[in-house]
Order: C-alpha cells, then sequence, then structure tokens
C-alpha cells in the first residue's frame, strides 16, 4: 500500500515517474518535501476528491531537481518543494476543476494548462499550496501565458 500521505494519496502516487523509471533517475523526497506533500494533499487533494466523489490520481506530484530538470520544467517549479500537482478528474472538464479550485479552496497558484475548450478533457491542473498563498489563477496554451482562466 505505501506511505499515507492522507486519506486517499500515497506517496508513491505523489512521486511516480515513467520518464524517471525509464532512465534510471532517482526521484525520493527528502522530509521536508513529504511534509509539503501531506499539505498538499490536506488542503488541495483531499477536498478536490471530496467535492468531486471520483477517484484520481496526479499525473505528475514530486520531482527531484534531476528530474525535473530532465523534463525541461522551470528550476523554479514548484514540484522539486512536493507544493504541487498536476491532476485530472475522469469525466471531469478540467475548466469546471480550475473554476471549482479557484472558487472554493485557498491555493498558491492555479494553473489551466494546455486546454480547449473545443476539448473539455484537454490538459490538465496544475495548482499548488504553501501555506502563505498568492491565490494566482493563470491559463497557459503551451505557448502564451494569460491571467485567470479565460
Amino acid at each position: 500500500m505505501g506511505v499515507r500521505l492522507s486519506e486517499h494519496f500515497t506517496l508513491s502516487e505523489l512521486t511516480k515517474s515513467s520518464t524517471a523509471l525509464r532512465r534510471g533517475i532517482p526521484n525520493e523526497p527528502g522530509i521536508v518535501e513529504v511534509g509539503n506533500l501531506k499539505e498538499l494533499c490536506s488542503a488541495i487533494l483531499e477536498p478536490v476528491r471530496a467535492a468531486f466523489g471520483v477517484p484520481f490520481s496526479p499525473s505528475s506530484g514530486y520531482r527531484s531537481l534531476i528530474l525535473n530538470n530532465e523534463i525541461g520544467s522551470s528550476p523554479e517549479s514548484q514540484h522539486i518543494r512536493g507544493e504541487a500537482a498536476d491532476i485530472e478528474i475522469p469525466g471531469v472538464p478540467n475548466f469546471e476543476l480550475a473554476s471549482w479550485i479557484s472558487d472554493n479552496l485557498e491555493f498558491d497558484q492555479l494553473v489551466l494548462e494546455h486546454y480547449s475548450s473545443d476539448d473539455p478533457s484537454s490538459g490538465w491542473v496544475h495548482v499548488s499550496y504553501v501555506g502563505k498563498n498568492r491565490g494566482e489563477v493563470l491559463r497557459f496554451n503551451g505557448e502564451t501565458w494569460g491571467l485567470g482562466l479565460t
């Protein structure tokens, strides 16, 4: 079963990476990062699970610095500190998910990524939690950034 971070989420779920497995890259968080992941689960992932009532597993959570660099992500990524997750919920449009989080939860950053209104299941939702949160809402289409979800 693995180490539980919260009722519905495990450490192995929040550290899994096919890229890390394929390339032999270690992806083990330290004590601080595990603590951050627990806060992320408590403040964001569990409330989302409760609101939608649908099991889901983040597509990306913690990333070691080496893994983060390997996939070409920002060196300042909150994933490195265990403060962020990329999520989708089966059967729920990503815009609806992002809107619900924006309206109902305290978060640091919420990004609707690679979403197209022509395809409600496109993209994913990046959400972070740090304790002293900015409540920043952004969208990213793969080329340009914008404020807000629309």
